[in-house]
């Protein structure tokens, strides 16, 4: 098994941080720009679908307004199968980033940069960014 490597990548985003954190932490605002379709079930177990297919998520960590958690739960046994959604807004402008983290095998970078930044894409349209 590969050792996956943490990327981080920050994304001005022309928005309220509530706005925001809707689309970050919800099934509809998620299915908005991230996935086809997002499902919740009682265990508030996410389940992101794209192109029919499925992955399942849970929430291990959540600070409302400010950042959430997920854990990719088909790779328990790697401790960096997550993505975290973390929302920062500077003190002096107001201005808001979001901040993304994210494993990648080394040879998936590019790939995965770029399709983050098709999704933030999506999402600045969205809520109108």
């Amino acid at each position: 098994m590969s050792v996956k490597k943490k990327i981080q990548l920050e994304y001005n985003i022309n928005s309220s941080t509530k706005v925001l954190f809707n689309r970050l932490s919800t099934p509809a605002g998620l299915s908005e720009w991230f996935a086809d379709n997002v499902n919740i079930d009682a265990n508030k177990v996410f389940t992101f679908i794209w192109d029919g297919y499925e992955q399942k998520a849970e929430i291990v960590a959540m600070k409302d307004q400010t950042y959430i958690k997920f854990h990719w739960l088909d790779e328990d046994e790697d401790e960096n199968s997550f993505f975290e959604f973390r929302i920062e807004e500077d003190e002096l402008t107001g201005d808001i980033a979001l901040i993304i983290t994210d494993f990648v095998d080394d040879d998936e970078k590019d790939d995965i940069s770029k399709l983050w930044d098709k999704q933030i894409t999506e999402l600045r349209h969205v809520i109108g960014s």
